[in-house]
């Protein structure tokens, strides 16, 4: 007998526990709306010199982008790759930075990175400085 009630409750218990699980599963929101944006900095320079350096980039990092994004970001080493105009691959070492901030600041911060961007393709003589933007949500 007691092998029947012990099954019973474990059935019971695994009857109350699967909807649950479903529904776990089912909501995924975790968090606030937050946007992400991820910059791509190339580091070739097209007057003969090297490329910017991991020193210059920190220094580049600490002057431009941590003011404006003080709350933090990440950093990554990045290898790049694009056509030019020849048609020929160029390749490259980069740097990724990757900046979350709420949705709500989306418009105000939109202008501080752009504000990056413009400041490091004049600084370091580039094309462009990569963005792109996603929304999703964050809880920190």
């Amino acid at each position: 007998m007691r092998g029947k009630v012990g099954g019973g409750v474990l059935i019971a218990l695994l009857g109350a526990g699967i909807p649950a699980l479903v529904g776990a599963a089912l909501h995924t929101d975790v968090g606030e709306p937050y946007r992400e944006t991820r910059l791509y900095f190339g580091t070739d320079r097209p007057d003969g010199r090297g490329p910017v350096d991991e020193k210059e980039f920190m220094r580049f990092l600490d002057r431009e982008i941590s003011p404006a994004f003080p709350e933090g970001l990440t950093l990554q080493d990045g290898y790049g790759q694009w056509r030019g105009q020849d048609g020929k691959a160029v390749r490259e070492g980069s740097y990724e930075v990757v900046l979350l901030y709420p949705e709500k600041e989306a418009g105000e911060r939109s202008g501080r990175i752009e504000r990056i961007r413009q400041a490091y393709e004049d600084q370091y003589q580039q094309d462009s400085v990569g963005r792109s933007d996603d929304k999703l949500t964050a809880e920190f």
